[in-house]
């Protein structure tokens, strides 16, 4: 049910918002919300030790902006109202938000409210997926023979580009017969490379198999 809070910088609407927090640290569940930021934009100053449960939300919402605006406030009072106030960015901002001294609040979600809902639980998810697991990977790549250009194998390994997909350095290894292999590093994001379809679905297929015979995994390290 909605809750509405009339003449906030008067004493009988401090004494109503007193009421209405006994017993409770936030205006709407067990965290900071936008309902928080909304009363307190119409808070003129910290109420009095009259109103004990009041004065204790009304420090958290302060310790809680004060850490969302670091910079020294020098004071702004407003003329034409019942009291002056030192006015924190986002008093300002709720005011403006609020049609008049009658708050309204846990009305309906909006449109925009579902739509920022959704795009932060999408980041969330995004957020998530960027912070899976990495491993180092070091890899043999083969040639056919003594006669293949392990520059332009090498550059083909290097053309493989996916996302989470890293080539690092890279050296080349005597293997007999004058044959040379090459061993290459790759730093991979679990959740997004499978380094067996890396093999099979891009360095031993066209165009990549031209240079490339076989491919090993020599070491394989969770970072």
């Amino acid at each position: 049910m909605a809750v509405t809070f009339s003449d906030l910088h008067t004493e009988s609407g401090l004494k109503t918002l007193e009421e209405f927090l006994s017993g409770k640290t936030y205006v709407s569940g067990d965290q900071l919300t936008k309902d928080d930021i909304k009363v307190y934009g119409f808070v003129s100053e910290k109420p009095g030790s009259s109103f004990p449960s009041a004065a204790k939300w009304y420090d958290i919402v302060s310790s809680h902006l004060a850490a969302s605006f670091p910079g020294k406030a020098q004071g702004v009072k407003f003329a034409g109202q019942g009291a002056p106030a030192e006015a924190a960015p986002a008093k300002a901002a709720a005011a403006a938000a609020a049609d008049d001294d009658d708050l309204d609040l846990f009305g309906d979600e909006t449109e925009e409210d579902k739509k920022a809902a959704e795009e932060r639980e999408a980041a969330k998810k995004t957020t998530k997926k960027k912070e899976s697991g990495k491993s180092s990977v070091l890899l043999d790549v083969k040639p056919w023979d003594d006669e293949t250009d392990m520059k332009k194998l090498e550059e083909a390994v290097r053309s493989i580009q996916m996302e989470g997909l890293l080539w690092g350095a890279s050296k080349l290894v005597p293997v007999g017969y004058g044959i040379k292999k090459l061993q290459i590093m790759m730093t991979i994001v679990d959740d997004l490379v499978s380094v067996d379809s890396l093999i099979e679905e891009h360095l031993t297929v066209e165009p990549c198999n031209e240079y490339i015979q076989s491919c090993d995994i020599v070491a394989f390290n969770k970072i």
